[in-house]
């Protein structure tokens, strides 16, 4: 018996199909550019995940905090921001509370100032809305039962939305969470404690 009789077929196979150029076994990986760090989103008002001051709060000021993100991915066009209570089940669906939804924000910006005025349109060409209407709802958890977690989200795409304001907020977030679907470039994340002070 030789030594090719004890080889599998399926073995001698393979090795055949390695020898044949332009084989899908044969090719190798397409060399691209290696993917940029990753969207980061801040803010100095109080460490990720960390209890938010309650000046930010509607049991404070109720002003927006300061947010900052950096390494947006090249292409984009505009943000869009999403603030929302995911711990609250809307009218016993998986509708959280729209804390804040600010969109068309343009690709040139780097964070949102503290204390974003009102109105469904801002002086950079951006719209917002919440469920108190055109402004930042602060987080409003009740002071008993646990904290809630207040999450920002920032996302990078790669064109302008034209939407406009619905019925409510929670229609526009529907409208404005089906357009991105396929212009999401790149996405951070930023989190925070509340519950009102007993």
């Amino acid at each position: 018996m030789t030594l090719a009789n004890l080889i599998p077929a399926s073995v001698v196979a393979m090795a055949a199909l390695l020898t044949i150029p332009g084989s899908v076994a044969a090719q190798a990986p397409a060399a691209g550019a290696p993917p940029g760090p990753a969207m980061t989103l801040t803010t100095t008002a109080w460490p990720d995940g960390d209890p938010i001051p309650v000046k930010y709060t509607q049991a404070g000021e109720q002003v927006s905090p300061e947010l900052t993100w950096t390494n947006t991915p090249p292409g984009t066009v505009s943000f869009l921001l999403h603030m929302h209570d995911p711990d609250v089940a809307r009218n016993k669906t998986t509708d959280t509370q729209v804390h804040w939804l600010v969109w068309n924000i343009p690709g040139t910006a780097t964070g949102l100032p503290e204390g974003v005025p009102k109105g469904e349109k801002l002086a950079d060409g951006s719209m917002q809305t919440s469920a108190s209407g055109p402004v930042y709802r602060g987080p409003g958890a009740p002071a008993t039962g646990p904290r809630h977690h207040y999450t920002f989200e920032i996302y990078a795409l790669d064109t302008r939305l034209d939407i406009g304001h619905g019925v409510d907020a929670f229609e526009t977030r529907a409208n404005v969470m089906k357009a991105v679907q396929g212009h999401i470039l790149g996405k951070a994340v930023y989190a925070g404690l509340f519950r009102r002070p007993q």
